[in-house]
C-alpha cells in the first residue's frame, strides 16, 4: 500500500493490485497541490464531507474516470443530482467492500455543507483495510473520546491520518490526545500549512508525543509517498 499526500487533506492510496483510491480530492484550487502530480487512474473516491476543500475536484474526476464515489448518504444523493453516476451512499458504522479495499465510515465532529450552504449530511472519517494494513483517516474533526472505541473495534492501526492545522480542526495539542487514544504505529499530519490560518505544525505535534512509545510521525511534503509496511 502506498499513500501519497497531495496537499491539505487530499490523498492518493494505491494498493498492491494497482487500484487507486482518492480521498478528499481537493486538487483544483489547492495551493499546496504538487504541480508535477498527475492523476492517471482513479477507481474510487472517498469523501469525508462536503466542504469545498474536501469535495474539491470530485465531479470532474468522476466524469473522467467513472470511479465508485463513496460518501455519507446526503452527500452521495447531492452528487447524483450533479450527474455523478457511480455513487455509493452509506452511513457511520457501515462497512463497504470494494473488492480491493474495505472502508468503514466512522464518526467525526465537524460541519458539512456545499455550495450555497446546502446541507450535505454529517462529517465522517474512514477506517480503510487493504493489503493486510489498516489506515484510519480521521477527516476534519476535533479529538473525541470515542476514538479509543474506534481503535478497540478496528485497530491496531498501521497509519492514522490526523488533521493538525487548528482553527477549523484540532491543532497539535488535541491531535496528541488523539494519538494517545488511537496508538497508531505512524501518524500522517494533514490539513496544515495550506493557508496562513492553519498554524499547527508536525514539529509541534512531534514534541507533544515524544513520550508516546511505538508511534512515529511521517512528516510528508505534498507529493511525497509513504510505503505502508
Amino acid at each position: 500500500m502506498e499513500l501519497t499526500w497531495l496537499g491539505h487533506s487530499a490523498f492518493s492510496l494505491e494498493v498492491a493490485s494497482g487500484e487507486v483510491t482518492l480521498i478528499d480530492p481537493f486538487h483544483e484550487g489547492n495551493p499546496s497541490y504538487p504541480a508535477s502530480h498527475r492523476i492517471d487512474r482513479c477507481d474510487a473516491i472517498l469523501l469525508s464531507h462536503g466542504h469545498g476543500d474536501h469535495l474539491g475536484s470530485t465531479i470532474d474526476l468522476a466524469n473522467r474516470f467513472q470511479p465508485q464515489v463513496v460518501a455519507i448518504y446526503e452527500l452521495a444523493t447531492w452528487l447524483e443530482g450533479k450527474g455523478v453516476g457511480r455513487t455509493i451512499g452509506m452511513n457511520k458504522g457501515g462497512t463497504l467492500d470494494l473488492g480491493f479495499l474495505r472502508a468503514t465510515m466512522t464518526n467525526a465532529h465537524h460541519s458539512s455543507s456545499g455550495p450555497d450552504h446546502v446541507y450535505l449530511g454529517e462529517a465522517a472519517g474512514f477506517v480503510i483495510e487493504a493489503d493486510g494494513k489498516r489506515l484510519y483517516f480521521a477527516g476534519d474533526t476535533c479529538v473525541f473520546g470515542d476514538m479509543r472505541l474506534i481503535a478497540e473495534i478496528h485497530g491496531p492501526f498501521d497509519v492514522a491520518v490526523l488533521p493538525i492545522g487548528d482553527l477549523y480542526t484540532m491543532g497539535p495539542k488535541e491531535a496528541s490526545y488523539a494519538c494517545r487514544l488511537l496508538r497508531p504505529k505512524m501518524v500522517v499530519p494533514m490539513h496544515w500549512g495550506t493557508f496562513g490560518a492553519l498554524t499547527g505544525t508536525p514539529e509541534a505535534l512531534g514534541k507533544l508525543i515524544a513520550d508516546l512509545p511505538g508511534t512515529r510521525i511521517a512528516q510528508l511534503s505534498p507529493g511525497d509517498t509513504l510505503a505502508v509496511e
